[in-house]
């Protein structure tokens, strides 16, 4: 309980009023105190009633868990136990750091007998993996004559775990993807996909004749073709830096968080497909191996560890990381590398041990691109200021573009994406590599 503002400015008139009296009119002491002595029995009385009638029980929910980058809701439901709700309830959480706090809801439900129930929610932006606590609740509402205002502690004790996003997997917009590579049906019409045969068909009309099987054919008295689809159980590497440069924030949460979560959206589409998934994360050192399994048997595997990953603070050791994985592969494989860089000279060892790998690996090489770079290289104002800027993401541009060049021209496939699109690209590159059996 706190004074409000009407009393706080009652008391300052009032305060005003009794030197200003005192001062020119000596006699009127009393008029002064029975005044005092009013205000004081106002806010007593306001404090009686508010008391007796303002009492409520209250109950919220939090989620047990939720996807970094998205919201949970913290609801909580107030029902009163004598009189009515109070109206204009402010709502605080007292809770960690990385729970962003949103907008509130507040909706009111009756219940009967001339009483109601108010419903809130309050929007939780899960910025970072990890288990967070929500400590406290604290309740606002002004008393009945809006002098005081009264405040509510009460304590929540819950924690939501923050996982890595799988929302595409869950939604099932990744199975559509890959629908045709889980068939196995590839498109006869174009050359050089598929090197496993699955089948004999009828020969039809609109049909490749390259695809016949002229001595089936022959033998059969009857026109077949070949009906080839992509090899399986390929060997893939999701590889994830997580040094001092992916911990920093894009569009919201980390280039990490993002990283993590297209891996495992790789992941469940390669199982899908029938290839198997290996993990690998580095920073200053290598940290995390599993070995490549069946991909659908490889996800939960892959997610509990990602979502233990931490964000560390060290420069990423390019030489070390990437050297140390080529000593763990014993086969040929899709390695798919999430990392960053600022400029070409700092991706030189980078580049370098890239080009080892690529003499007996596929690599796809995955950088995030900032979208705000490209706003500042067209400034809506020319200042001085606003020139520079334009000067600086101009160069950092090119300078991003002659790494992917370089890689480009080491027989890497380098995606420099969007935050947003990230995901839907990885997997559409992953269909067009499996198509064109680039493994």
């Amino acid at each position: 309980m706190r004074p409000s503002r009407y009393l706080i400015a009652l008391v300052l008139i009032l305060a005003a009023v009794t030197v200003f009296v005192s001062v020119w009119w000596h006699g009127m002491g009393y008029l002064l105190l029975g005044l005092w002595v009013a205000l004081a029995a106002l806010t007593a009385g306001d404090l009686a009633m508010s008391a007796l009638s303002g009492r409520m029980m209250v109950e919220f929910d939090l989620p047990p868990q939720g996807f970094v980058g998205r919201t949970a809701a913290f609801t909580l439901a107030i029902r009163p136990q004598k009189g009515a709700v109070p109206r204009n309830i402010e709502m605080r959480l007292d809770c960690a750091p990385e729970l962003a706090i949103g907008a509130s809801r507040l909706a009111s439900v009756p219940l009967g007998a001339g009483e109601e129930q108010t419903s809130a929610a309050l929007d939780l932006h899960l910025t970072r993996r990890g288990r967070y606590a929500v400590h406290d609740l604290w309740l606002k509402w002004p008393s009945r004559l809006r002098l005081l205002d009264m405040i509510a502690r009460m304590p929540v004790r819950k924690e939501i775990a923050v996982q890595p996003d799988i929302s595409p997997v869950l939604s099932g917009a990744i199975k559509t993807q890959i629908l045709p590579l889980e068939a196995g049906q590839k498109d006869l019409r174009l050359r050089g996909e598929g090197s496993e045969f699955h089948q004999l068909r009828e020969f039809a009309s609109g049909m490749d004749p390259r695809s016949i099987d002229w001595k089936r054919s022959a033998r059969m008295r009857n026109l077949v073709v070949r009906e080839m689809r992509a090899e399986r159980n390929h060997q893939i590497i999701l590889c994830v830096d997580s040094g001092r440069l992916m911990a920093e924030q894009l569009g919201g949460f980390t280039k990490l968080d993002r990283a993590i979560n297209a891996a495992l959206a790789m992941c469940w589409a390669a199982g899908l497909a029938g290839d198997l998934v290996g993990f690998y994360s580095f920073d200053s050192r290598p940290r995390l191996f599993v070995p490549a399994l069946p991909g659908r048997a490889a996800f939960p595997r892959l997610q509990t560890m990602c979502a233990e990953l931490r964000y560390e603070t060290q420069e990423s050791n390019h030489t070390l990381g990437l050297t140390h994985l080529s000593g763990r592969l014993k086969r040929r494989s899709l390695i798919v590398i999430f990392s960053d860089f600022v400029d070409s000279i700092t991706a030189e060892l980078m580049i370098e041990n890239i080009q080892v790998l690529a003499r007996h690996h596929f690599i796809v090489y995955i950088a995030l691109r900032d979208p705000t770079l490209a706003k500042l290289t067209e400034p809506e104002e020319v200042t001085m200021d606003a020139v520079a800027r334009s000067v600086a993401a101009r160069q950092i541009l090119q300078e991003r573009r002659t790494v992917m060049e370089k890689l480009a021209r080491l027989g890497v496939l380098c995606l420099d994406s969007t935050p947003e699109a990230l995901t839907s690209d990885l997997i559409a590159r992953y269909i067009e590599i499996k198509s064109r059996e680039m493994i």
